[in-house]
């Protein structure tokens, strides 16, 4: 692979894993219907396909312009990380408001639905 090659390859995946961050990072929180899995596996496979090809590259011949977007990346990564947290706790605290709001619909004073089936069975 010739140089120019390599380097438009790297240019690519930046790029699209930059354009893939800049979105997640905007519909997370705002966007209810924003397929968070779907977006994992893009950015999950853009961040393996881009440490293949840095691999691949001398990190003298990484070009002013890789560096450029490589900050870009780390920055929104950072805020990613921040974003995808702050959606793990909101998701962790609507499971436990269910979680809770079920045990109290048990506890309204009829069985359980253990003691529900002992109670046929005797």
């Amino acid at each position: 692979m010739t140089k120019s090659t390599q380097d438009s390859r790297v240019t690519l995946v930046l790029k699209r894993l930059d354009g893939i961050l800049e979105a997640e990072n905007e519909a997370l929180g705002t966007d209810p219907a924003f397929d968070v899995n779907a977006s994992n596996i893009r950015k999950s496979k853009s961040l393996y396909e881009l440490s293949a090809l840095v691999r691949s590259v001398p990190p003298g011949e990484m070009t002013e312009s890789h560096a450029v977007l490589l900050q870009q990346i780390h920055t929104r990564l950072e805020l990613n990380a921040i974003r995808v947290k702050a959606h793990m706790d909101a998701v962790q605290q609507v499971t436990e408001l269910l979680r809770d709001a079920a045990k109290e619909a048990e506890a309204d004073g009829t069985y359980t639905a253990e003691q529900f089936y002992m109670r046929e069975a005797v």
